[in-house]
């Protein structure tokens, strides 16, 4: 099983879905390295040789991934609910942050239902 960035690759997909694996890259990256890299976005995770797997590790470390890009994430986050503007807000009440309606649906963002008594 290859091992990327600390990231076990799975084993026996196309190399070009399995980087997909590593929080920060999608499949319009995923391409962009393969190709600087020079390996065949058809190749399987098992048959990459070591001098392959160098050479995708040598250009990973020119992207912002994994650890380092969640550290980002967290503080632009952080950031917004210091300033306190409307953004930062909803990230504090755990409410939708992009405009969502809210009233209905956001199950998600806002966790199960409390249920709150009818009036009499």
């Amino acid at each position: 099983m290859a091992r990327l960035v600390g990231v076990e690759l799975p084993k026996n997909k196309r190399i070009e879905i399995a980087l997909t694996y590593i929080y920060g890259i999608g499949k319009s990256t995923s391409g962009e390295i393969l190709q600087k890299t020079g390996v065949d976005p058809s190749r399987r995770t098992d048959d990459l040789t070591p001098d392959e797997l160098q050479k995708l590790r040598s250009v990973l470390s020119n992207y912002t991934i994994e650890g380092e890009l969640r550290k980002v994430v967290g503080m632009n986050i952080k950031r917004l609910m210091d300033l306190g503007n409307y953004r930062g807000l909803r990230h504090r009440k755990g409410l939708p942050v992009r405009g969502q309606r809210s009233r209905t649906n956001a199950r998600t963002r806002k966790g199960r239902r409390k249920t709150v008594g009818g009036k009499h």
